[in-house]
């Protein structure tokens, strides 16, 4: 099996795009896709201050080295969701991989702000564990940055992601949803910050592979409150007909935003961001759902403060 690029042994095999790349070709490939994405989205500049949403996985790792080897102004975030050993083994790698390339890492703590982690919060709010966290992640990332001045917020989600998001939403015809799936998620409010998926063009398995040959150390096991989780179920009915028809998730994903996105533009039409009542962020209603999450905790108000350094 030899490299496309230099005709030298090849390591990574790309079905989708019929192609077999050694290790530095698959790197350039790598870097490519990402620029390519960062490009032609317009996602952000050399200027802008870049806030990268951290989990311990692969992807946000790999997302986040891409960055600073694009020579991006990039920091991270992590938000510690309290789930006993998982959160202490993702936190650590998180930290380490900061420190092994001195980059700088936020970190916040649901346990010291909201006095317990998802599972707690679950319970209290009756909510499943996969809603409260979306919700609050999605508050915390956009409210921080915003704080502490970055002008973009950059995540992990790559290509098997963004399939199983639109095969879900079309399922169900969730047409508000589906209007919004895109690369990049505009400020449409003085109170949000700009989103990006820099990895949108690339799948799981390059990201992995990225990581291997990149020696980043991730967490291997899913979160163990996605057990069940819808996702996972469309997921693996995507990996079932790439398996049997390679491209079969980029076709879905990048037809869709070429071809089908257009046709769900209107079920945003009438819906205006205002901002909270408490905390001032964007919502549609008068208090904010996270607001009312922190109600129903028995908490009034949180304040962000940064554990960050260059560590």
């Amino acid at each position: 099996m030899k490299c496309i690029k230099c005709r030298g042994k090849a390591q990574i095999k790309l079905p989708r795009h019929n192609a077999r790349f050694c290790a530095d070709h698959f790197r350039e490939f790598f870097y490519g896709q990402v620029e390519k994405a960062i490009k032609k989205e317009k996602m952000f500049s050399f200027n802008d201050k870049i806030l990268v949403a951290v989990s311990g996985g692969k992807d946000s790792l790999v997302l986040w080295e891409v960055l600073q080897r694009l020579g991006y102004h990039a920091d991270g975030l992590y938000i510690d969701l309290g789930i006993s050993d998982y959160s202490l083994r993702s936190k650590k790698l998180c930290e380490d991989f900061a420190y092994k390339r001195s980059l700088n890492l936020h970190l916040l703590s649901l346990p010291d702000m909201l006095g317990m982690g998802i599972k707690g919060i679950s319970r209290k709010t009756r909510r499943p564990p996969c809603s409260s966290c979306g919700l609050i992640k999605r508050y915390l990332f956009n409210r921080f940055s915003l704080e502490f001045s970055y002008q973009v917020l950059a995540t992990g989600h790559n290509l098997d992601d963004e399939a199983a998001t639109l095969l879900g939403n079309t399922m169900h015809w969730q047409t508000g949803y589906l209007s919004r799936q895109s690369p990049v998620m505009p400020s449409n409010h003085l109170s949000m910050v700009k989103k990006v998926k820099p990895l949108y063009r690339l799948t799981e398995k390059e990201a992995a592979s990225f990581a291997f040959l990149n020696e980043i150390d991730y967490i291997l096991e899913e979160c163990p409150m996605a057990t069940g989780a819808s996702s996972l179920i469309y997921k693996n009915a995507l990996n079932y007909l790439e398996q049997n028809s390679p491209g079969t998730k980029q076709q879905f994903y990048w037809g869709y935003l070429k071809k089908g996105k257009e046709y769900f533009s209107h079920a945003e039409n009438g819906i205006d961001l205002i901002s909270c009542a408490k905390c001032h962020q964007p919502t549609v209603v008068e208090t904010c759902a996270f607001c009312q999450l922190l109600e129903k905790i028995g908490l009034e108000k949180i304040t962000l403060s940064s554990n960050s350094s260059t560590i």
